[in-house]
């Protein structure tokens, strides 16, 4: 069994539902371009290259589809507009699959932790929901039978600090904190040694949420990073870049500054069940080459879901011929 269990019916519904105006959104725009069409003419693939940079799938992105479905249109001869949706969903399949091939594979048949404990930086601006993925990925992995321990490293905002006590009490895990306007590097290799002397399984450490200057963000980081390792030399394992799905291209500006800032290796895209921007789940994975490894689609604990191409891929395009 996977470390959070398998898709079950109820995972699937949340996801459906958690894309429902992702996918309203999109099949709508889609749907208009195509009224009196019946072929996949050059104007067919104009209207849909607007509709996926308008669903914030990003510009190189939707180059990159709407090229593939040319050329297949052009090699198999499909001219009828009733095979575009299938096209689109075949190529959006196998361009996220190799996104994949570089990265760290499907964690959903990840059976065992590569490390103990396996240490987690989670990274991401204020305001994009970090506080609230540590707690929910917490409640999962002590859910899956994993001893865990949180690093209130974000010291930076006092209510950061407070936010994640709350949440270590709700699930009932240790936390090491030093309260406000503590040094985060050290915070971190308290949080990492407390982690290794209890012989926790994970150990989550959260990281302030300031886009300051690049070079700040940079030092700052490789700071902590250096502290961890003297602890445990190949930590962290993981260093999770939090974004916002409803942010659409912010999300993609963000990326690209934490990525050149730190050695990102996961993102987990939040709040997609508030937003008709799902499509940013597609770019940014293409753009960055970074596979998404955790989806929010919605309040409860069991929303934060690990990502699996492709059911998201199939609820996106649930219902449609």
């Amino acid at each position: 069994m996977g470390l959070f269990g398998f898709f079950s019916k109820d995972k699937k519904e949340s996801l459906d539902k958690g894309l429902e105006k992702t996918r309203e959104s999109f099949f709508s725009k889609l749907t208009k371009t195509l009224i009196g069409k019946s072929s996949i003419d050059d104007d067919v693939l104009d209207n849909l290259e607007e509709v996926l940079v308008t669903s914030d799938v990003g510009v190189e992105t939707t180059l990159k589809i709407v090229k593939r479905i040319q050329d297949r249109v052009a090699r198999d001869k499909y001219t009828g507009t009733n095979d575009l949706n299938r096209l689109l969903k075949e190529e959006i399949s196998s361009l996220m699959a190799e996104n994949y091939s570089t990265g760290t594979g499907d964690y959903s048949q990840v059976q065992d932790l590569p490390a103990t404990p396996y240490v987690i930086m989670v990274v991401g601006v204020n305001g994009v929901g970090k506080t609230t993925t540590i707690g929910k990925l917490a409640y999962q992995f002590k859910k899956a039978g994993k001893k865990v321990v949180l690093g209130a490293a974000d010291t930076f905002r006092a209510a950061a600090v407070d936010q994640l006590g709350i949440w270590a009490k709700r699930v009932d895990v240790p936390i090491v904190s030093q309260g406000m306007g503590a040094d985060p590097a050290s915070v971190a290799f308290d949080a990492v040694a407390s982690a290794k002397a209890q012989g926790a399984d994970v150990c989550i450490i959260d990281t302030a949420g300031r886009l300051h200057n690049k070079i700040n963000l940079m030092n700052e980081l490789s700071k902590i990073k250096r502290v961890m390792q003297k602890v445990m030399p190949d930590a962290p394992h993981e260093i999770l870049l939090v974004l916002d799905a409803s942010t659409g291209q912010n999300a993609f500006e963000q990326a690209k500054q934490f990525i050149a800032a730190t050695e990102v290796n996961a993102l987990a895209l939040t709040k997609l069940d508030g937003t008709a921007k799902g499509g940013v789940v597609i770019g940014v994975s293409d753009q960055f080459k970074v596979p998404v490894k955790y989806i929010g689609v919605g309040e409860k604990m069991e929303d934060l879901q690990l990502f699996d191409r492709n059911e998201f891929v199939n609820s996106l395009f649930e219902n449609q011929k």
